[in-house]
């Protein structure tokens, strides 16, 4: 990536217009295998590779050093880690899901010994449940999301609003505007048929993203969204959808939402 990012400090609730620019060059690596202990269960490692290079604030605030500034701002970043991951997957189709079960557990340690510029870990529970609601094919999903960093982690590898590994977290929200060591996130999502050979269909979601207001302690900042969109069927026989949505969130925020492929 070579991204031009907003970002509104750390934790809490801020001021939409409180975010100002940044830039940096990121490439991103995570791979991983893994090995099937039963049918539905799988474990492995892997790699995760995090690079981020001409790191710099574009329109910070003049009034005094920034949180980025604060937490340590340096021209470039590196993490990198041989992650453990435990995962449940009962679901019969991972690209349209119409029933079963997703978790996924995911441990990270950056170690320098590997090449990081410091040790810090993070842990990532995905969760995930579907069910089929009427013959004709509608699902009722849910997804919950937990993202908990551990000493100090670089600022733009922080838990953050949409940079979960697929970007999907937050709709409703630009990404980046949440940013804090903890993140608790809950999604529910419908989805229906419109036309009956399934080629065009619908859904409305709502959210919640938590970030606790402190990095080590204290209350969480609770962020609430809802919307809906259209599913265009790309593939009949995997169930690929083109996803177009649209979502509200607190104090104005809105913005479209672009996948390939459901959102969870």
């Amino acid at each position: 990536m070579q991204y031009p990012s907003e970002t509104w400090g750390l934790a809490g609730e801020k001021d939409p217009n409180d975010g100002y620019t940044i830039n940096f060059a990121y490439l991103k690596v995570h791979e991983m295998i893994l090995r099937s202990i039963t049918k539905d269960l799988f474990v492995g490692t892997g790699v995760f590779y995090d690079y981020l290079w001409n790191i710099r604030e574009l329109s910070a605030p003049p009034d005094g050093s920034t949180a980025f500034q604060r937490h340590g701002l340096y021209k470039d970043e590196i993490a990198i880690a041989l992650p453990i991951r435990l995962l449940f997957d009962s679901r019969l189709n991972q690209i349209n899901p119409s029933n079963g079960w997703y978790v996924n557990l995911t441990w990270r340690d950056n170690l320098k010994s590997l090449g990081s510029r410091q040790n810090w870990q993070s842990v990532v529970l995905d969760m995930r449940k579907y069910f089929q609601v009427t013959k004709s094919g509608n699902v009722l999903a849910f997804w919950y999301y937990s993202w908990r960093s551990m000493a100090k982690t670089p600022y733009l590898l922080l838990p953050s609003t949409g940079w979960d590994d697929f970007f999907n977290t937050g709709r409703g929200y630009i990404q980046g505007r949440f940013r804090s060591a903890t993140m608790e996130y809950l999604e529910v999502e419908y989805r229906f048929r419109i036309t009956p050979n399934d080629m065009l269909g619908g859904v409305a979601f709502a959210n919640a993203q938590l970030y606790q207001l402190r990095l080590t302690n204290g209350p969480y900042n609770i962020s609430p969204a809802v919307g809906g969109g259209l599913r265009v069927k790309l593939n009949k026989y995997s169930g690929a959808n083109l996803c177009i949505d649209y979502g509200f969130g607190q104090d104005g925020s809105h913005g479209l939402f672009l996948n390939l492929g459901e959102v969870f």
